[in-house]
């Protein structure tokens, strides 16, 4: 499994435990209240609502928090959020995509930049990196689940495009407008998802060594500290013994 996808696995089960958790509901609040503004307030008749609060349930987030975060949608002083994607270099040339929700742009690209420019990285212009990544949906089961022939049977009869195991994940890809019907056909034939969410999949990647990892990790970090961002992802890949540095690092 490349780089990256072992490093967000990493995280993923690090996020678990992670003193940050308030920062991660926020930010999935947020994209719940977003979906459920721009659609209809009922999961059941709004895809992009399903699938963020599956993701917020996944991540245990509480359900009454769940329930504030769509009753908020419909408020009349509920706070409008713009949805951009920024785009830039780290360390020895990695891709990185920015999402962020934001009620004030230029805040936020400011905070960006500097952010970028701070920590060895270049914002690039619109389109600079985006043709490096394909939008995918991502479907993550524990390796519990099942052996890794199970799971692909499983994930050819859903509709998925690909698999990817190790010993402790088996992450599902499918075309990004499939995403709910292949999630819907998996939770019925393997149970409930660790997460379900559209991603930014690298096509091309850059090998990293230890030294800049280590940068782009703190460059990365920083990025996914800003309450604006909500997702970042990155292009790198690295041997097994730089993986395993970083995530005892």
């Amino acid at each position: 499994m490349a780089g990256h996808s072992k490093w967000a696995n990493i995280q993923h089960r690090k996020g678990r435990q992670d003193a940050a958790r308030s920062k991660l509901f926020s930010k999935l609040a947020k994209e719940i209240t977003v979906a459920a503004k721009m659609g209809d307030p009922d999961p059941d008749k709004n895809p992009r609502l399903r699938l963020a609060v599956k993701e917020a349930r996944s991540n245990s987030v509480p359900k009454d928090v769940i329930d504030r975060a769509i009753k908020k949608s419909q408020g009349g002083d509920a706070e409008s959020y713009d949805e951009i994607r920024y785009e830039g270099y780290g360390p020895n040339g990695v891709a990185i995509i920015v999402e962020a929700m934001t009620d004030n742009r230029n805040r936020t690209a400011s905070n960006v930049r500097s952010t970028f420019s701070k920590n060895g990285g270049n914002l690039g212009e619109t389109g600079s990196v985006g043709f490096m990544f394909d939008r995918k949906g991502e479907i993550i089961y524990p390796a519990s689940v099942g052996d890794a022939d199970t799971v692909m049977m499983a994930a050819i009869e859903a509709g998925a495009e690909d698999v990817e195991s190790d010993d402790d994940v088996h992450v599902i890809y499918c075309a990004d407008t499939d995403l709910a019907e292949v999630s819907n056909a998996l939770d019925a034939a393997l149970g409930e998802s660790e997460s379900t969410k559209l991603i930014w999949k690298p096509n091309i990647s850059t090998e990293l060594d230890l030294e800049n990892a280590q940068k782009l990790m703190r460059l990365l970090e920083v990025l996914e500290d800003d309450d604006d961002v909500q997702r970042v992802t990155s292009n790198f890949t690295a041997s097994d013994e730089v993986m395993e540095a970083l995530a005892n690092g």
